[in-house]
C-alpha cells in the first residue's frame, strides 16, 4: 500500500510582502541585533561565571567596558522585538505550505526553523522579564538563557546555510531576474520597513536610556530609571530581602584571611589612607550610573594580609541568603588601584541597602559582583 501526498489547493496571500525579499531585509538587521545580543550575552555570563582558565585573566579595563557591553545587550535585545515580530509576519504563509512535509531534508528544515523561532522567542521575551526582575517560570533564569542562546545560534547558522542561495539573491537592493527596481522595491515595501525603522528607533530612545545617560530625559518605558534611588543610586537587591540588619560600628569587624590574618573594626578601616573613584554600577538587567566611591584599595588590605601581586580574593558577604554571598574577584581586579572596598557613596556614608559597613566596588565589573555587607576577605 503506497501513501502520496497531495498538494491539495494551494493557500493565497494577497500581500505582496509575504516575500522572501522582505524577509531577506528583516533578517539582516535582526540578524545584526541577535548577534550583538549573542556576543555581549557571553561576555556578560563568563564575567558573572569565570571559568577556572579565565578568571585571572578577564581584564578590569577600560572602567566602562561593562557598562557599554551590557548596555548594548539589553537595547539591542529590545530593538530585535519589533524586528523578530515583522520577520515572523513575512514568513508565515510558509506555516501553511502543503504538503506539510514533502521529505527528509524538508521535514529537517521545518524542525530547525521551529527550533529557531522557539528559542528566539524565548530568549528575547524571558530578557525583558528580566530586566523587570519578574521571574515567573520555575527555572533558573541565568544557566537556562546562557544555554538556550548557544542553541539559537546552531539554529540560526544552520538556516542561513539552509536558505543561503535565496538570502544571496534578495540581499542586494536589486532584484535578480526580470523585475525592475521599481517592481522590486515598490511604496509598501518602503514604507514597511520605514514603519519597522521608525518602531525600532522609538522603542530604543524610550527605553535605552537607563543605559545611556544622555537619553535619560526620553525614557518613557525602561524597565529602571537610574535618576531615582537611594543615595541618587538605585538599588536591587536591598538589605531587607538579603536579611542584613544594621549593626553596631562597635560591633562589626572585617576579617583579612591570608598568611597574615588580621581584623579591623570600622574606625580602623576609616583611619587607613582613603580613596576616590567614580566608577558606574551597571546591571545585568541594563540599567548603569556613575557614583562617586571612597575607601580602602583592596589591594592595600591583601598586601597587609601576606597576599603577593598575584593573588586574588574572595569576598563573603554578611547577608544570610544569596546566589552571590560569595563572591571572587580575578588578579586582574584584585590588584587594580580602583577597586575599593567602600565606605562612602557620592559623599555619604554607605546606607544599609547600599552595603553599609563596607561593600566592593570595582572597575568593568557586574553590578551582582559588586559585593555588599563585606564581612571576610580573603586572599587565594
Amino acid at each position: 500500500m503506497r501513501l502520496t501526498l497531495s498538494p491539495g489547493p494551494p493557500l493565497t496571500f494577497r500581500a505582496r510582502l509575504h516575500d522572501a525579499r522582505t524577509a531577506t531585509a528583516i533578517g539582516r538587521l535582526l540578524g545584526v541585533a541577535m548577534a550583538v545580543c549573542f556576543a555581549t550575552g557571553v561576555l556578560s555570563h563568563w564575567l558573572q561565571h569565570p571559568p577556572g582558565w579565565l578568571a585571572d585573566r578577564l581584564p578590569s579595563r577600560p572602567y566602562w567596558g561593562y557598562r557599554l557591553t551590557q548596555g548594548l545587550h539589553v537595547t539591542c535585545g529590545i530593538a530585535a522585538i519589533p524586528l523578530l515580530s515583522v520577520k515572523l509576519w513575512a514568513v508565515y504563509p510558509r506555516l501553511f505550505v502543503r504538503p506539510p512535509v514533502r521529505s527528509l531534508l524538508h521535514a529537517l528544515e521545518r524542525i530547525s526553523v521551529a527550533v529557531l523561532v522557539a528559542a528566539g522567542l524565548f530568549e528575547l521575551f524571558t530578557g525583558l522579564l528580566n530586566t523587570f526582575q519578574w521571574y515567573p517560570w520555575p527555572f533558573a533564569f541565568v544557566p537556562v538563557h546562557y544555554a538556550v542562546a548557544w542553541l539559537l545560534l546552531g539554529s540560526l547558522l544552520l538556516h542561513v546555510a539552509v536558505q543561503w542561495p535565496k538570502i544571496r539573491d534578495h540581499w542586494t537592493l536589486r532584484s535578480p531576474g526580470t523585475l525592475t527596481l521599481a517592481e522590486a522595491d515598490g511604496p509598501d515595501r518602503r514604507q514597511l520597513l520605514l514603519g519597522v525603522t521608525a518602531a525600532v528607533g522609538a522603542v530604543t530612545l524610550t527605553t535605552a536610556g537607563q543605559s545611556v545617560t544622555a537619553l535619560g530625559p526620553l525614557e518613557l518605558f525602561g524597565p529602571r530609571s537610574p535618576a531615582h534611588g537611594v543615595q541618587g543610586l538605585p538599588v536591587n537587591r536591598t538589605a531587607a530581602a538579603a536579611r542584613v540588619t544594621r549593626a553596631s560600628p562597635a560591633d562589626w569587624r572585617l576579617t583579612v584571611d591570608g598568611p597574615r590574618p588580621f581584623t579591623l573594626t570600622l574606625d580602623e578601616l576609616r583611619a587607613m589612607p582613603q580613596y576616590d573613584v567614580t566608577l558606574p554600577l551597571a546591571c545585568v538587567e541594563g540599567w548603569s550610573k556613575s557614583a562617586h566611591w571612597t575607601g580602602v584599595r583592596v589591594r592595600d588590605l591583601l598586601d597587609r594580609a601576606g597576599g603577593g601581586p598575584r593573588s586574588r580574593v574572595r569576598v563573603v558577604s554578611l547577608e544570610a541568603v544569596g546566589a552571590y554571598r560569595v563572591m571572587e574577584m580575578g588578579r586582574l581586579y584584585a590588584q587594580d588601584p580602583l577597586t575599593l572596598l567602600a565606605l562612602r557613596l557620592n559623599g555619604e556614608v554607605l546606607s544599609l541597602d547600599h552595603g553599609y559597613p563596607a561593600r566592593i566596588i570595582a572597575p568593568n565589573r557586574p553590578g551582582v559582583l559588586q559585593t555588599k555587607w563585606v564581612g571576610r576577605l580573603e586572599v587565594v
